[in-house]
């Protein structure tokens, strides 16, 4: 399962769509996850120690053994996104913040979109590099800025695009990202982000807990778009497919289907 943006600051108070981190961590820990993918941005403000220390550990701290995150931008909110690769020590390889995982026979691999930290240029061709030594029918990416967006606050990041065509250079099935704060499922696309079979299908999955954004224009592609409560991606990843499911807080299923990894 995954989202992102998710924790308020300890003891901001709690509405219907804000600081509902609570409420997406029991959601999860119901569903009995075999892997949890934060998709960054997972403590407000500043990501520090302390910060996550306080909120996020009992929220979605108790999946943490269960976990590989992806830092966002309000992680760097704290120099060199300190209190992130402290507290996530055991649960990704540290600076630069991109890595790679297995669950099955999937291969996942971790971003770190912050490309004004780290040399995306750089991560791209480690990226391409380890998927052609790695060649796996299906694979999934995560990072915190989403390539493709309908979200009012941020919308589309075409300064990912390098993470974005390595991807899809090496047949990429899923792209997993948060920062606009809604859930947006698009239409697969290729490297230019032209609608087209084979190729990715993107998720942004910005409903962690933190609040809810407005929708902007409705992007090219754009399949199913919801703000109206937080939630999670579920994911059944299966040998040649997958499931996804966006379940809200109160478990009900919004958007469903079955795609075929490429």
């Amino acid at each position: 399962m995954a989202a992102g943006d998710i924790a308020c600051a300890a003891g901001e108070p709690r509405a219907a769509t804000t600081c509902r981190q609570a409420a997406t961590a029991a959601l999860a820990l119901r569903l009995r996850p075999r892997l949890v993918l934060p998709l960054g941005d997972e403590q407000y403000q500043s990501a520090s120690l302390t910060e996550l220390r306080g909120s996020y550990a009992r929220s979605w701290g108790r999946l943490l053994s269960l976990t590989r995150p992806a830092p966002g931008n309000h992680e760097y909110k704290t120099p060199g996104a300190a209190g992130y690769y402290r507290y996530f020590a055991n649960r990704q390889p540290g600076p630069p913040g991109y890595y790679a995982a297995a669950v099955g026979r999937w291969k996942i691999f971790v971003l770190n979109s912050n490309c004004d930290q780290v040399s995306c240029v750089r991560e791209a061709a480690w990226l391409g590099r380890v998927m052609a030594a790695h060649p796996s029918r299906c694979s999934l990416v995560t990072m915190h800025h989403p390539r493709y967006s309908s979200g009012a606050e941020h919308g589309d990041n075409p300064v990912v695009q390098p993470l974005w065509a390595a991807a899809s250079r090496h047949h990429n099935d899923v792209v997993l990202a948060g920062h606009d704060h809604d859930y947006e499922r698009f239409v697969p696309k290729d490297a230019t982000g032209a609608s087209a079979w084979p190729g990715m299908s993107e998720f942004v999955v910005g409903t962690g807990g933190k609040s809810l954004y407005h929708l902007g224009t409705r992007q090219a592609g754009s399949a199913y778009y919801q703000n109206r409560t937080p939630g999670l991606l579920v994911l059944d990843l299966r040998a040649a497919s997958y499931h996804w499911a966006f379940r809200a807080i109160d478990g009900s299923v919004l958007d469903q289907g079955t795609r075929s990894c490429t």
